[in-house]
């Protein structure tokens, strides 16, 4: 039996307690923190085995949830010094885990930010699903570049609140797709609903509207930040754990101090910050199997990056600098009538990097070859414009090995055993497989295959 105590309750520490489930942990897993609203974290349902006396039956694998405020680390007593409601209570470990989420960006403008710091009243930040919940109103605006800002825009509009997206780039992701893909985004954006400003700079919010330097004025009750985040290393600091831009581990997630493990948004590893749920779950899976006593290292995959909206599919793999580099073979596809974009950059035959949009199929298979250091077919247009895999029940071959969920490595042929053996609907696939599970970037293909599936039945 140990004692692992982890400071975090969000999406990540809760990932990592079903991963220590599935792997057969032994032992109490106490969650410092609290969840958006104040109670105590209940990961996945698992209840909390202590009773208002403090006794509880045993359990091989107990998970206890706190409502904790943590300022401390004693790394010579091994104990994290906590505050709830004006006590301090110290919580013993033999292995400290920090999950700890970045803390968003707020933008040097004034009426942005409140007296104490954080957000002004009428300002939501930060991250998709925070910023969805706490945008009330039935006007607002979205105020950020990059893939949260898109993902919060779209995720508003599906909604149905009428939703502008201001950007300070001429169009949202405009360094990663580049000029051309990043208009067609915008394009896309607009015909779904959403008002796109680019080339804009904020001047001001007051009385409920954000001002542009260019004299506009809009209606900002409430106000989304999406501006991107920073690593949050405050406790790592007072802890003398080693920081550089975020709190930096090896290879087995372990800090400075042997005994303290951190994952997710805000480590620092091989001198890459981790910014996207893809690597954090492969984090949660690699440190669930070390703290079960196995052999695991993590080994980043390739960086990639799939929208997660319904409203378009936009990727990129690997660096943008790839696409400009000399002596790189480029591949493109710009189809505006049918709305698609391709651009790959190509080195003896195998991906380094590609912007990809409208090509959800191509999006998948480019990924897994490029994940896998695997080349390109000969028939490279023939991939770009390939039409998604049917079963075999309707007269053409399946293109079972076709890869589907990105994050967790699930291919068609094992969502098509999973759906044969009963389960019939994404939420079924994703308990039977865990597609869908990762970024989400998957589940309008998988809902796609579950109604060609259904109709072949």
């Amino acid at each position: 039996m140990s004692d692992v105590v982890v400071v975090g309750a969000g999406p990540s520490a809760h990932r990592l307690v079903e991963r220590l489930r599935h792997h057969g942990f032994v032992g109490t897993l106490t969650l410092l923190g609290s969840t958006p609203d104040g109670r105590p974290p209940s990961p996945f349902g698992a209840r909390d085995t202590e009773d208002a006396d403090g006794t509880g039956p045993p359990s091989p694998f107990t998970v206890r949830g706190r409502v904790a405020g943590v300022r401390r680390i004693d790394r010579v007593r091994r104990r994290v010094l906590a505050y709830a409601a004006g006590t301090e209570t110290a919580y013993p470990y033999d292995v400290l885990v920090l999950a700890t989420p970045a803390r968003p960006l707020i933008p040097d403008v004034a009426g942005l930010v409140g007296v104490d710091g954080g957000p002004a009243e009428g300002v939501v930040a930060p991250g998709p699903a925070a910023t969805v919940a706490g945008a009330t109103g039935d006007t607002v605006v979205v105020l950020g570049d990059g893939p949260s800002a898109v993902e919060t825009a779209s995720a508003l509009t599906a909604r149905g609140t009428a939703t502008t997206l201001v950007c300070t780039t001429p169009h949202p992701l405009h360094g990663q797709l580049g000029a051309t893909c990043s208009a067609m985004l915008a394009e896309e954006l607009e015909r779904a609903g959403i008002t796109v400003v680019g080339g804009a700079t904020v001047v001001g919010r007051s009385a409920g509207r954000l001002r542009l330097a260019d004299g506009t004025t809009l209606r900002a009750d409430p106000l989304v930040l999406a501006a991107g985040t920073t690593p949050d290393t405050a406790l790592a600091r007072r802890a003398r754990l080693d920081v550089h831009t975020g709190i930096v581990v090896d290879d087995r997630l372990r800090t400075s101090d042997p005994l303290i493990h951190a994952f997710g948004d805000g480590t620092e590893h091989d001198g890459h910050v981790v910014d996207n749920p893809v690597d954090t779950w492969e984090q949660a899976e690699v440190l669930a199997e070390i703290l079960t006593g196995r052999t695991a290292r993590y080994l980043p995959r390739p960086r990639a990056l799939r929208l997660r909206t319904d409203l378009v599919d936009v990727a990129t793999i690997g660096s943008p600098a790839e696409l400009r580099r000399p002596g790189t073979r480029l591949v493109g596809l710009t189809d505006r009538p049918r709305r698609r974009y391709a651009r790959l950059a190509l080195r003896d035959g195998h991906v380094v990097a590609a912007v990809l949009l409208g090509l959800p199929q191509a999006i998948a298979t480019i990924g897994f070859l490029h994940r896998r250091g695997q080349p390109l077919p000969s028939d490279r247009l023939g991939l770009l414009l390939g039409l998604p895999p049917r079963p075999a029940s309707d007269g053409a071959p399946a293109d079972e090995d076709g890869p589907v969920c990105l994050c967790n490595d699930v291919r068609e042929r094992t969502l098509l055993r999973a759906w044969r053996a009963g389960s019939r609907t994404v939420a079924a696939l994703a308990e039977a497989t865990r597609a869908t599970t990762g970024c989400g970037g998957c589940g309008r293909a998988v809902a796609e295959l579950c109604g060609v599936w259904e109709r072949a039945s």
